[in-house]
Parts: C-alpha cells; sequence; structure tokens
C-alpha cells in the first residue's frame, strides 16, 4: 500500500508518501512540504496548496490518502487555516476517487511512538528509526506527514475489518427477541 500523508497547514503543508504494509519494513517515497507566503490572499494559498497536493498525487500515485483530523484550539484561525488546508487534500483525493483516512494528532503519536503525548522531537525520532533515515524529516511538518502514512499503513488493516463488519450488520436482518421460554426436565 502507498500511503500519501497531508499534515495540513496555510504556510506549510506537509507531504510525505511511505509505501509497505502492518508488519514488514517500510519505505519512504518521498518527503516535503508545500509552502504558502504569509501575506498571501486564502484564495491564491489555497490553489498553491491544491496544486502542491496534485503534483505529489500525480508524482507518487499513492492508493489512499491519510490527513491528520483537525482538532479544537484555542486560536481559532489556526484552526480555520488547518481545516481549509485539510478540505484542499481531501478534494484532492476525491476528485481521483482515492480513498481518504483521518487521523488524530493523538492516535498518530501513539502508533509511531507509543504514547499520544509524544512531542514532535520524539515522532521525529521514530520517524527517522521506522524509515530507516539518516536525520529526521525538516520540518516537523514533513515528519508528521510521514508519521500520518505510517500510521495509516498499521491501521488500515484493522480499520478495514471494522468497516466491513458493520456493513455486514447492516445488511443482515435483525431477528426480534422472543420471550425466554423456560426449559424443564424431563424425568426418565
Amino acid at each position: 500500500m502507498r500511503v500519501l500523508g497531508v499534515d495540513p497547514g496555510l504556510t506549510r503543508c506537509g507531504v510525505g508518501v511511505v509505501e509497505g504494509v502492518a508488519g514488514r519494513p517500510l519505505t519512504m517515497r518521498g518527503v516535503g512540504v508545500v509552502r504558502t507566503p504569509a501575506d498571501a490572499e486564502l484564495g491564491d494559498r489555497l490553489v498553491a496548496i491544491e496544486r502542491g497536493i496534485e503534483e505529489w498525487l500525480d508524482e507518487h500515485r499513492p492508493d489512499c490518502v491519510a490527513v491528520e483530523r483537525v482538532f479544537a484550539q484555542h486560536n481559532v484561525r489556526t484552526v480555520m487555516g488547518t481545516a481549509q488546508a485539510s478540505a484542499v487534500a481531501m478534494l484532492c483525493a476525491a476528485r481521483r476517487g482515492l480513498p481518504v483516512a483521518l487521523h488524530t494528532p493523538s492516535e498518530v503519536k501513539a502508533a509511531v511512538s507509543g504514547s499520544g503525548r509524544a512531542d514532535k522531537a520524539q515522532v521525529g525520532a521514530m520517524v527517522t528509526r521506522l524509515l530507516r533515515l539518516d536525520a529526521p524529516p525538516k520540518p516537523a511538518d514533513a515528519a508528521d506527514a510521514l508519521a500520518l502514512a505510517i500510521c495509516h499503513i498499521w491501521r488500515a488493516p484493522g480499520l478495514n475489518r471494522l468497516q466491513q463488519a458493520h456493513a455486514a450488520a447492516a445488511r443482515t436482518p435483525r431477528v426480534p427477541r422472543t420471550a425466554a421460554v423456560p426449559v424443564r426436565k424431563v424425568p426418565r
């Protein structure tokens, strides 16, 4: 499976491609950051992010896209920018018919480091180790994008089984419960 991880942001949108399957060594296929100038108009910044993500999709042809789920922060402006960049990544994937998975920051941290409270340095160190890199990817947004891809590769098999179970349960007609009938022992 080849996954494009996207760590959304208006100024720096981290992107990273990881290939592999759960339980086997993973391979980094590419890592980088789509940058936009902070003083540019919002619409122009979103178009630049779209173009950057489209280039990554064209070049690496992922099987799916993993995007960091936007979570509530105290700074509404930061949340809005992150949500807008996230939506652009999801739109680019959906336009191509690629599945999109959303993972929370704590899910990603727990997947790669064992702790949902890991800091940026710990995540970068584990990404470096897991992908057998010489040094942590810079900036941290790039390492976070790789961590998202790793998290998805490792979690996808379990998520697929859950989705299949839910789909099967939805297709199975429910049998109404009946009152319990007491069983009597028959003497011999």
